[in-house]
């Protein structure tokens, strides 16, 4: 289940960037792209979709790359956290979910690019979970 319209507010591991989301997230996903794992070093990562009207940077000024030919990405450019996805001609921002203050108001609804999941991450949940570091 996404929120419905409200303010959500995030930013990078450091604080140097920070923005807010004001409009209702959509398309909330985990997406298992080759891509997305290989900029974020990660086996997949969590986003969700606004409005690019609805995404405002408030502090700091993120870095941005062609990730393809058709679409750019943005991070801090002093802690590498990945903040932004954003395809040419859609008019929408993918924000990266874990980059958000409350990560849990924006669960993800599907995966996507499930073809490129990896396989062992399919089994995730049998893994032994440690509640802290490991022992």
């Amino acid at each position: 289940m996404v929120v419905s319209a409200t303010v959500l507010q995030g930013g990078c591991h450091c604080g140097r960037v920070r923005y807010e989301v004001a409009g209702r997230p959509c398309h909330a996903t985990l997406c298992h792209c080759t891509d997305c794992r290989r900029t974020s070093g990660a086996p997949m990562v969590a986003w969700f979709t606004v409005r690019s009207s609805e995404f405002r940077v408030l502090q700091g000024t993120p870095q941005r790359y062609r990730s393809s030919d058709a679409a750019w990405r943005s991070f801090c450019g002093a802690c590498g956290t990945a903040l932004t996805y954003e395809r040419d001609g859609t008019g929408e921002v993918d924000v990266s979910t874990c980059s958000l203050d409350e990560p849990e108001a924006v669960p993800p609804e599907d995966q996507t690019f499930a073809r490129s999941r990896l396989r062992w991450a399919e089994d995730l949940h049998t893994l032994p979970a440690h509640l802290t570091l490991r022992p």
